[in-house]
């Protein structure tokens, strides 16, 4: 007997959910004789790439982590005391085993659909609730990408707000962090705002061009400034005051809102989440009331559902760039929700009385380390301090003697000025690293010093009166309820069993691409050796993520057949923002800076406009043809008109209505004709990957959402990456940044706070790639394919499919028609929540059509799936029959109660006219694993009327212009 060896054990049978019996069923059912037919019928021969993928051969999982355990162990964990916004933490192991490694909370999707995701968004008002509290401002959102974004917004939304028409100029402190100052004045410079960077003691406020100010603190030197005449004084002058501040400083010093700052960032980071060698981290933002309608980002608010309960639901949400697009507050889509959500937890879980100890210890090591380097001779700079001192050194040279003697410790500190040492200490600072700081001095200046040093029991607090917190935070019994561990435990999960993850079923989004992320990619992410790096760490110290940034570079370069990638943006909206600045750059490099007109599809990504407008240039929209595609004689029309000042196209491939649109090319060459460059929006390479690419098409720059089709997770709404690919003339211009050298000869501003940007997840994709290989990714790709066009060939006669292409084949997503189901009373909303009974979250919903659905299954989805979600949506459209024909009231129905609640239909008294049975298990899968919304159809319209956004008990809101109800009443005819 001949036994046959190969490998057992592929990583791609893993990733990809139909396994050859299925493929072979599923192609039945479409009518085709193999995915190599399929494919034939779906992408244009044009378009296909000349050779396969030159990617690294297919690791297995096994052999991957091995691999990949060398390369973080190149990386050097130091002590850092650098500081600059990035500082040691210790992330609770209830809360990293719980949310961080918990797919039930890193693979759900942004709580659009709020019914289904009530413990995510509980999260969220907790974070919101403790950056307020912190702050001493009145409202927050629901984070920011990092802090230089989150002060680069503000900036934007005082300028929206200045009642000054003609200010253009900001004010920066030269005190705020460097990175920040690199990346507000990226934002600016498109909007024609002038930075004024200076000393904020001697700055003339009077100044009739400034409409806003950014100051830091403390300072990034460690200072403290009490700012409250500043901000007076600038109040007085009609200038906007945004003070950058340090969240846990905030529990010992005078927070922002009581020094009158109209708004406060920073970044949530060091309440738990590692450093991770620049991100992600959340940043936070909040500001005064009087901005709640403008204020960037996402924000959840509570209201009501049908019964009259409690829920909550992301507020004002007619601001965001999918609705307002050009006209959006920012372009903001991914925020940082998964990381949020940690440093929320992490509040929680300590509670006011320990988070304030953490800081007490690390105000009372400072002071000891001060005393300790005052007795070595030692200079310190600062007269009020937090937890950083400025020590003044003789000489540039023993700047650099206690440097290396530093390093050789194992040691960074920050290097500044002509002779500056700044050393920030942190939470897991203790007093033998205090004696260790003391000795590296002693040793570079020939002197002894203690072996050990004690932390004393009790300190004075030498600060001014004015400078110290007297008003509380954190009084919310959710701040003081679970400091047990076991407490905590249960809290969360609570939370977890009230949202809807791909844990529980698929998410079938289209444009959004809700696959596998697997195990084995996520578990480097919380290694120490990924986490434990500091983002201004010498580069030497960091030659295992170099390694994977080089690595990952080449491998998306192969991907997309560019020549240069920046993984510097920190989401998909911030790739397209940075793709469009390095257009920008070039025109102006080329001499032809008043290149800014943006040609943009009518059918394009909400966040398209909104970038375009953010990188200074003016959208003329392109039409569409009746059967969705790019109208090519409206494009060569406007590109022709806008000749001399045509800066880009942006274009979506495929197409954003799940079409390879045969002119693309045609398109392409009309832009560069007339002077133009090519942006695609890479949110659709999950179609790509393999068989096409952004260069093949005629594309110069796409960013790529590894938080979509290179398997980073979607986390609730965030973190996201998106990484910009570029073709060689344009390669020079790729994001800078000020702190750290990346590289780029004409390199832009930074975008990101980060040089790398979210760095600590890219370990994601780079084992993604590692374990799928080039024919591994190819097959996704047509897995996606086939995935998506056997979901159309099972429902395309109970819901027409809105767009095909040439051969009747959509590509990875399809648009369902819904709109006449209105003639009936059903609307598209009403499919969506009477999805949740049958346990599935709902398909896009009314993008980029309204009234209609877009699905994607990705490739990650079994058939037996595939069938569950089939299954349940021909059931609803025999639902939507019943309430046609009239055997169904058409106000009293199953779909228009939607979703149902097992309150209410384990109430004593049912009135309605179908069963309770038909309600809650509609199909026969429904009662093996039933998803139990928590809460009724919310009230949207009442929650943007009555906002609350935070843990505010509801009946401190008596005098609302509504009065809560005790029964489900239905939904509003």
């Amino acid at each position: 007997m001949i036994l046959k060896t190969k490998p057992a054990d592929v990583f791609v049978d893993r990733h990809n959910g139909p396994d050859a019996e299925a493929v072979a069923a599923m192609l039945r059912t479409i009518g085709v004789d193999s995915v190599e037919q399929l494919i034939d019928e779906t992408v244009p021969a044009a378009i296909r790439l000349k050779r396969e993928l030159n990617l690294p051969a297919a690791l297995t999982e096994r052999a991957f982590l091995a691999k990949f355990k060398g390369i973080a162990a190149k990386n050097k964990i130091y002590k850092n005391y650098i500081g600059l916004g990035y500082h040691d933490t210790q992330l609770p192991g209830v809360i990293q085993r719980n949310i961080l490694e918990n797919p039930g909370w890193y693979t759900a999707y942004t709580p659009y659909q709020a019914e289904i995701a009530q413990g995510r968004l509980e999260a969220l008002i907790n974070y919101q609730t403790m950056v307020i509290d912190l702050t001493g401002l009145e409202i927050a959102n629901a984070s920011l990408l990092d802090e230089g974004t989150a002060a680069a917004e503000t900036m934007h939304m005082f300028h929206s707000q200045t009642k000054k028409k003609s200010a253009t100029r900001y004010f920066v402190s030269d005190l705020v962090l460097p990175q920040t100052i690199d990346l507000v004045r990226t934002r600016a410079t498109p909007l024609g705002i002038e930075l004024v960077v200076g000393d904020h003691r001697s700055v003339d406020l009077s100044d009739d061009s400034l409409f806003g100010a950014l100051l830091q603190y403390p300072a990034a030197d460690g200072q403290i400034f009490d700012y409250k005449d500043f901000i007076s004084k600038a109040h007085d002058h009609g200038i906007f005051v945004t003070v950058a501040a340090d969240l846990l400083s905030l529990t010992l010093l005078t927070p922002p809102g009581e020094l009158g700052a109209d708004a406060c960032v920073g970044n949530s980071q060091r309440f738990g989440v590692p450093m991770g060698y620049g991100g992600p981290h959340a940043g936070f933002l909040a500001t005064k009331d009087a901005f709640k309608r403008v204020i960037p980002g996402r924000i959840i608010g509570q209201s009501i559902d049908a019964a009259g309960n409690k829920a909550y639901r992301m507020a004002l949400q007619t601001r965001e760039q999918h609705i307002r697009r050009e006209k959006a507050t920012s372009n903001i889509c991914t925020a940082q929700v998964l990381l949020s959500v940690l440093a929320g937890m992490y509040a929680v879980y300590h509670g006011p009385q320990r988070i304030r100890q953490f800081a007490t210890n690390i105000h009372a090591l400072t002071q000891l380390l001060e005393k300790e380097l005052k007795a070595l001779g030692l200079e310190q700079v600062n007269e009020f301090y937090f937890d950083t001192l400025n020590i003044q050194l003789e000489s540039a040279e023993l700047q650099q003697a206690v440097k290396r003697e530093a390093e050789a410790a194992g040691i960074n500190f920050r290097y500044f000025g002509e002779s500056n040492v700044g050393i920030s200490l942190h939470q897991n600072t203790e007093a033998a690293d205090v004696a260790f700081i003391v000795a590296v001095f002693a040793k570079v200046l020939g002197k002894s010093a203690a072996e050990a040093v004690e932390i004393p029991e009790e300190v004075e607090l030498t600060w001014p009166k004015n400078f110290v917190r007297t008003s509380e935070y954190l009084t919310h019994p959710i701040f003081n309820t679970h400091h047990s561990e076991h407490e905590m435990l249960r809290y969360m999960k609570q939370l977890e069993n009230k949202d809807l993850s791909l844990a529980h079923s698929m998410i079938p989004l289209g444009s959004c691409t809700m696959k596998l992320n697997a195990t084995a990619e996520m578990i480097p992410v919380t290694w120490p050796e990924i986490g434990g790096l500091h983002p201004f760490a010498p580069r030497e110290q960091a030659q295992g993520y170099q390694q994977i940034f080089e690595d990952l570079e080449a491998w998306l370069c192969e991907v997309t057949r560019f020549a240069a990638v920046s993984l510097q943006p920190n989401s998909g909206a911030q790739g397209e923002y940075a793709g469009l600045l390095v257009i920008r750059a070039y025109h102006e490099g080329n001499g032809q800076g008043h290149r800014n007109i943006a040609l943009i599809p009518a059918s394009a990504h909400g966040t398209n406009p909104a970038s375009a407008v953010m990188a200074g240039m003016q959208v003329v929209v392109v039409k569409s043809t009746e059967d969705g595609n790019i109208d090519v004689e409206d494009l060569k029309a406007k590109a022709a008109q806008h000749a001399d000042n045509l800066s880009c196209l942006m274009v979506t491939y495929p197409s954003t209505h799940g079409v390879y649109e045969e002119t693309i090319i045609d398109i392409c060459a009309t832009i560069h004709q007339h002077g133009g460059r090519v942006y695609m929006d890479g949110a659709n390479m999950n179609a790509q990957v393999g068989l096409t690419s952004p260069a093949t098409i005629g594309a110069d720059v796409c960013h790529l959402n590894l938080h979509k089709t290179f398997c980073i997770p979607h986390g609730g709404g965030g973190p996201g990456v998106g990484p910009i690919g570029v073709v060689a003339d344009l390669a020079p211009y790729l994001p800078g940044h000020v702190v750290v050298e990346v590289g780029h000869e004409k390199a832009t501003g930074a975008v990101s706070s980060a040089p790398w940007g979210s760095a600590s997840i890219l370990p994601i994709s780079y084992a993604y790639i590692s374990m799928m290989g080039g024919e591994g990714l190819k097959a996704a790709t047509e897995t996606a394919i086939l995935n998506a066009n056997y979901i159309k060939a099972r429902l395309e006669e109970h819901y027409p499919v809105l767009y095909t292409g040439a051969n009747g084949r959509c590509a990875h997503e399809m648009i369902l028609e819904c709109r006449h189901f209105k003639k009936a009373g059903i609307e598209v909303e009403d499919i969506a929540k009477r999805l949740m009974d049958y346990g599935f979250h709902a398909p896009t919903v009314s993008f980029p059509v309204a009234g209609t659905l877009m699905i994607e299954p990705t490739e990650s989805e079994s058939k037996e799936e595939l069938d569950r979600f089939c299954d349940a949506m021909i059931s609803i459209r025999k639902e939507i029959a019943a309430v046609e024909s009239g055997k169904a009231d058409a106000k009293d129905n199953v779909l228009k109660h939607a979703p149902h609640t097992a309150a209410t239909v384990l109430a004593h008294e049912w009135t309605r006219p179908y069963s309770r049975e038909q309600a809650v298990y509609p199909l026969e899968y429904v009662r093996a694993a039933k998803f139990w919304p928590t809460v009724s159809r919310i009230d949207s319209a009442y929650g943007d009327r009555n906002l609350i956004c935070s843990c505010t008990p509801l009946e401190e809101y008596a005098d609302q212009e509504e009065k809560l109800v005790a029964t489900d009443k239905g939904p509003s005819y």
